[in-house]
């Protein structure tokens, strides 16, 4: 059987830096984070595979560990600084918050599910990541207490992006999500101006709708 730490370089090397992956942030992260550390104990043979890994039961709330490569081309996308203020929207397990914690200044993971807020909790303490929190609140809602942001990452697909998040970045803040138009996903970075804000997609991606991204059907009697 091959050992965690080999998985890693293998995730990096063929998921990862074939992607136009170069942050470098990005990379050594990914080379060191024990991804199977984030997902339950039964998926553990699949934390490196090339797909959104599920980290809670099936259902209408289920939730995901984006790919290893959407991930990294997503938080590429966000070009976060180093003394970046980030909020991550659906940090799930904590994965994502740990590889942001490695590329910016703080980062505050905004989950909607209490089990796994306690759980990313955990494991970035026992990883002794020390520049992120965990609040636990309404995704679509953002988390005003920490605003305003540098960037804000959406761990999943949106059908829509609510204004709450926009009105949560600083003048000249990203946001980066997966864009769900007419089925097809594109990984698309919004950037604030003033009291604008611009956007345009930058790749084709997939990945799971973050609940609460959904879009509303309009029922026309």
């Amino acid at each position: 059987m091959v050992d965690a730490a080999t998985q890693r370089m293998n995730m990096v090397e063929s998921q990862v830096l074939t992607s136009d992956v170069t942050d470098r942030r990005i990379l050594r992260a990914m080379r060191e984070l024990p991804r199977e550390r984030f997902v339950p104990a039964p998926m553990t043979a699949l934390a490196y595979m090339d797909e959104a890994v599920p980290v809670t039961p099936a259902g209408a709330e289920r939730r995901w560990l984006l790919a290893p490569r959407v991930l990294a081309k997503l938080l590429q996308l966000a070009d976060i600084g180093d003394d970046n203020h980030v909020l991550d929207v659906g940090g799930a397990t904590g994965y994502s918050t740990a590889v942001l914690a490695g590329m910016g200044k703080s980062v505050v993971a905004l989950e909607s599910n209490i089990k796994l807020a306690e759980q990313a909790r955990a494991n970035l303490a026992a990883l002794a990541i020390d520049n992120a929190s965990v609040a636990v609140g309404e995704l679509t809602a953002g988390w005003l207490d920490k605003a305003p942001y540098d960037a804000i990452v959406l761990q999943g697909a949106a059908a829509t992006v609510p204004e709450a998040l926009f009105d949560q970045l600083k003048d000249g803040g990203r946001l980066v999500a997966i864009l769900l138009e007419a089925g097809l996903g594109k990984a698309t970075v919004w950037r604030r101006l003033g009291r604008s804000v611009d956007a345009w997609g930058a790749f084709d991606a997939a990945a799971p709708v973050l609940p609460g991204f959904e879009r509303v059907r309009v029922f026309v009697l």
